[in-house]
């Protein structure tokens, strides 16, 4: 049976499912004539949507999970919870956030921590979680101007992204908690603004829980936005562009989810402007009038044909952008961009995948998410550059293991042509995880580069169950419902019973080939499409062709990392590519990644199984990829040629190429023509000498490709080479830069682990580094680290008198003093003094040598002073506190800080009320400086990406190495 993609009939059409409730009308309407004149640019028209990104100028600071004098006494306000708008400590709007570090988003905070035997190996080995509650909560603040002008519009913020288990606050209300870190999400904060003035967002985030086995970061990591709409709107994610082609031809539904967020009866229309990627006209189509009622929702669809199209493919990822235009008595309230690509998708049970009529065998990596120097939070252009670096090898498909991508990453293989399995995080059905996975359809359904939706991943517990095979069908038909254009997957690491998780897909995902009998499945399930979603789980370290376990490293030849229940890349290939019904296969995985650090713990901190390292350098294994995977004449050869000590002795030598034969040389001598095994390699055992090896590969007797290996001299300069040295200046922008050492001859030297010094001038600044060594502790990004402590045992004293208060200073004991926070009865409360003495005690922090120490005082009164140890200080004024540097060598095991102040208007009840329980008064901030930015090479290489930041102008990259030639890399910023 040949299972095909898009819309076959009405009923599909209408079958549709939004993911929240609404009402559905179906429009009528036509196209509207001299819209589809050739040449005709369209310019953006005026509407009342605005949406801002909001990733700059974050404050940050960590708090606690369980420890409340940690987390800034959040939670224990009388009714923080109970009552809207008692938000306490950093929840609250008046809470004064100048001593946090400053920062913009995307931010991982866990890439910033340094690396931990007693951390979660899964994990990256990095300081977070249980073990470390002091590194596992985060607080972000960002302070929000609203104009007046606003009031009337619906405002939402939007978080692409937050790992993990986020509270939303605005201006001290509890918005909303998200506990995945994957999930895309968005609040309707409209009823809680301050319009005309300032806002505050408050999240607090807390990533002490795993969600997967997997380096995960911590924090917000991907971009956050700002929406301003008419209450008449398109509702989030609202649009669904279907196309269906033939004879050149496109036949376009678009489905529109129109939400009236107002309270009276709005009538409308809606206009469809299509638009080609120049921006010109071709095609319009305008509904007929439509009405809705207050606080509620509607479906519209609208259905009209386009000549002349032009398709996306892998060679041609043509985009389109239907410009969707809500309109009220003429006038336009609303306007959402969609940019769709036209093609079609089969998934045949005998011969594999189709787009657009045409055989493609998938050539697939399995991802996660993270870079070397940057965690999860990826500047936009890094997906860019690390699909460039996959298609170098041949990879025309992307599996996001195992989690929804960020929508930039889906943005991007649009764009470069990459085919995606986007995978949904859990398996099950509970309104949480249904919601969880309706969002991540509605997100992503109109990216074209999306060919199959994946529900769930090795579910061991139910893979060969009931309630496996239930679950799967019943997820399918969430997704069919919302998406009747694409089919379901999940990737199950056993099958071959009569239920689970395989029996129940719609494709069905093999992980691993030794793990299935796969053509006993295709006799079995002769109707259903099939694919290798998980194969290879080879372990190689780049550069490295000797096992030394001492260091984690292991030899970078292709074998097995197992027994029979495994296969190297080649057998994982040659078993794929003679089976026709197989759609393709996904190599785990294309980069490495930080955790899975299989076979190895501590002290290895990242993975092995990348066809490319952490940083994008391609290993052994991706050449043998790209010799299966691609045509262009090309050859490889393994190992490096520097053996030195090891003269005479045999080296195993390999090569990867896509010609016919291929022949080897050492120093000019040819050691055979070898002809070539289709989807295989050629070795040699090659005693060592020094000098050059050379491999030259024949195509029908014509030399077509050759690589050189040779042995090379000591490093004597660093060289540094840009993937572009021209980057905007927007504070996102970035450039990836390549760090070698090369000997005199400018050869780099594959065995260098040189350490380098990196410095800028100019508007960019570096924002992580890495080498691709799985063993490697050095930072991935230095970072400047504050920690706070509570200063704490407030106690008050009145007096008539300053002079009389002031003798108390040196007051050892202030317990029998007045508790300020404690509730007294009316009656018994005191009478107000005209002066106050006011104290509290700070222990003596840890300190290194570098550590600075900073108290951070509230101005309680216009004329206070203030005294630590009872001398007198001079405070300075840093955006509304008192900033008091201290010297560590004055510091006490105790101390003691003191206020004189005079009497406060409405008494010093009032004022004590609104302390907070002293937090706002003061607190205590050591601060731990950055190191330098420096990092090894690995085996030759490293890597360092620089970022603008806003500014534009000339800008330069230095780097340097004791006794090696500096080198000086220059960037425009424009």
């Amino acid at each position: 049976m040949k299972i095909l993609s898009g819309i076959k009939s009405r009923a599909v059409m209408t079958a549709l499912s939004l993911a929240l409730a609404v009402t559905s009308g179906a429009a009528q309407g036509a196209p509207v004539d001299g819209d589809r004149t050739p040449g005709v640019r369209v310019k953006a028209q005026s509407a009342a949507r605005e949406r801002f990104n909001i990733d700059r100028d974050w404050r940050f600071a960590f708090g606690h999970p369980y420890d409340a004098s940690q987390d800034f006494s959040h939670g224990t306000r009388g009714f923080f919870f109970a009552k809207a708008g008692y938000g306490d400590g950093p929840a609250d709007l008046k809470f004064n956030d100048t001593a946090w570090r400053r920062l913009n988003l995307p931010h991982d905070w866990a890439v910033e921590l340094p690396f931990s035997s007693r951390a979660s190996a899964n994990h990256g080995s990095k300081a977070l979680g249980a073990t470390f509650p002091e590194n596992s909560v985060g607080w972000y603040r960002r302070a929000l101007p609203i104009s007046a002008q606003d009031k009337g519009r619906r405002i939402a913020v939007e978080f692409d992204g937050v790992f993990r288990d986020s509270v939303v606050w605005v201006n001290g209300h509890y918005i909303g908690n998200e506990r995945s870190g994957y999930s895309s999400f968005q609040y309707d904060i409209t009823d809680y603004l301050n319009y005309g003035g300032e806002n505050v967002i408050a999240v607090r985030v807390d990533a002490t829980m795993e969600e997967g086995w997997w380096y995960e970061g911590a924090g917000i990591y991907r971009h956050v936005w700002l929406t301003k709409t008419d209450p008449l709107h398109v509702a989030p994610w609202g649009t669904f562009v279907r196309t269906e082609v033939a004879d050149g031809s496109a036949e376009i539904s678009i489905d529109v989810e129109i939400s009236n967020d107002g309270k009276g009866v709005e009538g409308f229309t809606i206009e469809h402007l299509i638009v080609d990627a120049d921006g010109t006209s071709v095609a319009r189509f305008e509904t007929s009038p439509q009405t809705l009622n207050g606080a509620s929702s509607s479906r519209v669809a609208a259905q009209f044909k386009m000549d002349r199209v032009r398709l996306w493919s892998l060679e041609d990822p043509y985009l389109y952008k239907a410009i969707t235009q809500v309109k009220r008595k003429g006038e336009v309230v609303d306007s959402y961009d969609t940019v769709f690509g036209i093609r079609t998708l089969r998934f045949d049970a005998n011969d594999g995948f189709f787009l657009n009529g045409k055989s493609i065998k998938l050539h697939g990596t399995n991802n996660h998410q993270d870079h070397a120097g940057v965690g999860v939070a990826l500047p936009d252009a890094l997906h860019e550059y690390r699909f460039k670096r996959l298609k170098e090898i041949g990879v025309n498909a992307y599996r996001a293991s195992h989690h929804p991508p960020t929508k930039e990453l889906l943005e991007a293989a649009d764009r470069l042509g990459i085919l995606v399995i986007d995978e949904h995080r859990m398996m099950g059905t509970t309104p949480q995880i249904r919601n969880e996975l309706e969002r991540m359809v509605r997100r992503d359904r109109n990216h074209p580069s999306v060919i199959l939706w994946s529900v769930g991943n090795e579910e061991w517990a139910i893979e060969n169950t009931e309630v496996g095979t239930r679950l799967t069908q019943e997820m399918q038909a969430i997704v069919r419902r919302m998406d009747p254009t694409r089919l379901t997957t999940v990737a199950a690491s056993g099958s071959g019973g009569t239920q689970g998780t395989a029996a129940g897909s719609e494709v069905i995902g093999f992980n691993y080939k030794a793990q299935h009998d796969i053509d006993a499945m295709h006799k079995r399930y002769p109707d259903r499409p099939m694919l290798v979603t998980e194969e290879g789980l080879t372990f190689a370290t780049r550069g490295v062709y000797v096992d030394d376990p001492e260091r984690v490293h292991i030899a970078a030849y292709d074998k097995r990392s197992g027994g029979a229940r495994t296969a190297s890349i080649e057998e994982g290939w040659r078993f794929n590519a003679a089976r026709p019904f197989l759609s393709g296969m996904f190599v785990w995985t294309g980069f490495d990644y930080r955790g899975e650090t299989t076979p190895f713990g501590w002290p290895a901190v990242s993975s092995q199984f990348g066809m490319l390292d952490t940083t994008g350098v391609i290993k052994d294994s991706g050449y043998y990829l790209k010799s299966v995977w691609t045509h262009e004449p090309m050859v490889h050869l393994l190992p490096h040629w520097n053996w030195s000590g090891r003269e005479g002795e045999d080296i195993d030598v390999r090569a990867y190429a896509n010609t016919d034969e291929v022949e080897l040389f050492l120093n000019k001598k040819s050691l055979g023509r070898k002809a070539m095994t289709v989807g295989g390699h050629l070795q040699w055992s090659v005693p060592y000498q020094s000098g050059k090896l050379v491999a030259k590969g024949f195509r029908n007797g014509k030399l077509v490709a050759t690589q050189t290996v040779e042995t090379t001299g000591p490093g004597v300069s660093v060289q540094l080479a840009a993937d572009r040295t021209r980057i905007k200046a927007d504070g996102s922008d970035i450039s990836v830069i390549t760090v070698s050492v090369a000997d005199k001859q400018g050869r780099v030297v594959p065995t260098s682990d040189s350490l380098v010094q990196f410095e800028t001038t100019g508007p960019i600044q570096i924002i992580g580094m890495g080498n691709g060594d799985p063993g490697s502790h050095e930072p991935d990004k230095p970072t400047e680290r504050h920690h706070f402590l509570t200063v704490k045992n407030w106690r008050v004293k009145g007096g008539e008198a300053k002079e009389a208060l002031l003798a108390h200073l040196a007051d050892d004991d202030a317990s029998t003093w007045r508790r300020p926070f404690q509730w007294v009865p009316e009656d018994q409360r005191p009478p107000e003094s005209p002066y106050y003495l006011v104290r509290a005690e700070f222990a003596r922090p840890k300190l290194t040598d570098d550590d600075t120490v900073e108290l951070f005082v509230a101005d309680v009164t216009r004329d206070q002073v203030v005294y630590v140890n009872g001398e007198a200080v001079a405070p300075v004024q840093l955006d509304g506190l008192l900033v008091i540097k201290l010297d560590p060598a004055k510091i006490k095991d105790t101390n003691s800080l003191n206020y004189l102040i005079r009497s406060p208007a409405g008494g010093f009840g009032l004022l004590a009320q609104s302390a907070q329980e002293g937090g706002r008064w003061a607190s205590l901030r050591v601060t731990t400086p950055a190191p330098i930015w420096a990092r090894r090479v690995f085996n030759g290489y490293a890597q360092i990406i620089v970022q603008s930041t806003g500014g534009a102008g000339p800008a330069t990259v230095v780097a340097k190495a004791q006794g090696q030639a500096a080198a000086t890399l220059k960037f425009t910023v424009q």
